[in-house]
């Protein structure tokens, strides 16, 4: 069997969708302080810094229509009492 690389990843779209979103909000953190700190003059760079924000504005409605359905589709466990379901959700 072959090893799974980067992109044959085991994971689940709500996984991936998350870390798409940690990403983005890094990538976002990282071009507002450069823009803080070193105030760039480039013609592109008022329209390329604000770029992570917006993909993570999308990433967080991806992610959260995602996990929305994996919490709708995944059955309650058999051996705990239907109230301690509901509690936790």
């Amino acid at each position: 069997m072959a090893e799974p690389g980067p992109f044959r990843s085991p994971a689940s779209a709500v996984q991936l969708s998350g870390r798409l979103l940690c990403w983005c909000l890094a990538a976002g953190m990282a071009s507002a302080a450069m823009d803080a700190a070193l105030a760039p003059q480039a013609r592109w760079w008022g329209t390329m810094w604000p770029l992570p924000w917006w993909l993570a504005c999308a990433a967080v409605l991806a992610w959260s229509v995602l996990r929305a359905r994996e919490k709708a589709d995944r059955p309650p466990p058999q051996d705990s009492v239907r109230s301690d379901w509901e509690r936790a959700a």
